[in-house]
């Protein structure tokens, strides 16, 4: 079994709007939150902080911890070609705050966008599993 530690910000604004990236890979495309895998010896933090630049422009600060959501994916929906046993994906997110940088979006990466989102509209977008996992702790689902 294959293992991917990666971090990711849920990171709201003053708008009470939500920052989203567009994961794309091959034809599968869906909306999750900024952030990615760590690099070999890589903090949690400075890849949260590292990724979320790549993927939006923007400089984050850390507000806290938000929590670590464990899930083995089968290796039949696995996006990445050539593997073939499960993966299992340790998401560790965290709560930021913008502190700098201009949103543009990103080249070459696995995504190719990011945007702003009223909470009412992230819902109705096609999204990743990840995403309602990270709202629901940080006290963004729905009541």
């Amino acid at each position: 079994m294959d293992m991917r530690v990666a971090a990711y910000a849920v990171i709201t604004d003053a708008e009470d709007r939500v920052l989203l990236a567009h994961w794309v890979h091959g034809r599968r495309a869906a909306w999750t939150l900024p952030g990615g895998g760590l690099e070999d010896g890589e903090d949690p933090v400075s890849a949260v902080r590292r990724e979320v630049r790549e993927e939006t422009g923007y400089r984050v600060g850390i507000d806290e911890l938000l929590g670590i959501h464990s899930r083995v994916i089968p290796a039949e929906s696995r996006a990445a070609e050539g593997k073939t046993g499960p993966l299992h994906a340790l998401r560790i997110v965290y709560r930021a705050h913008v502190v700098g940088g201009h949103l543009r979006n990103e080249v070459d990466g696995s995504t190719d966008r990011a945007e702003w989102f009223t909470l009412p509209t992230a819902r109705k977008l096609r999204r990743v599993q990840l995403v309602d996992v990270a709202f629901r702790m940080a006290g963004l689902a729905r009541p």
